[in-house]
C-alpha cells in the first residue's frame, strides 16, 4: 500500500550505527529516522547524535526539549516505525519479565562509573 511505513526491529536499527560507512539511524518515540546526512548540520554537533546511533534516543531528545522546528526537520528524515513488540512500552514489560542484570557482581567503583556514564551534557539545539 502506498504511504505505508516500513516496520523495523531494534536489532535492524542497531545495524545502522554510523560505523564503517553504515548509515546512522536513531529511534525517537518508536519512530525510526535516518539522520546520516544531518549529522554535520546538527547545531549541537554530530557527537550528540552519534551517541544514539542505532539506538533509542527518546529520553535524551525529550529531556532536551527540542523546538517545533527541530521536530518538523526530524519528520523529514523518517524511514519507518518500530515493530509493536519493540515499542518502548512493550520493552519495559519484556524487561520486567526477563532476567535482571546482577549488580552485585560489579564493584562499587564500577557501579559509580556506570551511573556517571549515564549523565549527559546538552547543548542548545534549534
Amino acid at each position: 500500500m502506498p504511504g505505508e511505513l516500513i516496520e523495523y526491529t531494534l536489532a535492524e536499527v542497531a545495524l545502522r550505527d554510523g560505523k564503517a560507512g553504515r548509515p546512522t539511524w536513531i529511534v525517537i518515540r518508536d519512530v525510526v529516522y535516518d539522520v546520516t546526512h544531518y549529522m554535520e548540520d546538527h547545531p549541537g554537533g554530530s557527537e550528540l547524535i552519534a551517541e544514539w546511533a542505532g539506538k533509542d534516543g527518546t529520553k535524551d531528545f525529550d529531556d532536551f526539549g527540542h523546538s517545533s522546528d527541530a521536530w518538523r526537520l526530524l519528520k523529514t528524515m523518517q524511514v519507518g516505525v518500530l515493530v509493536v513488540s519493540d515499542h518502548a512500552k512493550n520493552r519495559k514489560k519484556n524487561a520486567d519479565s526477563g532476567p535482571k542484570e546482577i549488580m552485585e557482581d560489579l564493584s562499587q567503583e564500577e557501579l559509580i562509573k556506570k551511573k556517571r556514564s549515564k549523565r549527559r551534557l546538552f547543548i542548545l539545539c534549534g
